[in-house]
């Protein structure tokens, strides 16, 4: 392959410039967005745990390296 020869068609060359121009207008839509508050006043209070299922394969693995998953 000689450095003049075309790696994409230029369907193809237009398809991606056309992807990367919507990334660049959501990239600049996110950058001019407000940062969130480092405030601690202004972090949420209570906020739910979430529950952890332990399958019984995982049980069983756990148990066979004397891992005890309660």
């Amino acid at each position: 392959m000689t450095p003049y020869d075309e790696i994409a068609t230029p369907t193809e060359m237009r398809a991606d410039c056309e992807a990367v121009s919507r990334r660049l207008e959501q990239a600049a839509v996110r950058a001019t967005r407000p940062a969130p508050s480092l405030h601690f006043d202004e972090q949420p209070r209570e906020s739910g745990k979430r529950e952890i299922q332990i399958s019984e394969a995982a049980q069983r693995l756990a148990n066979a390296l004397h891992l005890h998953l309660d």
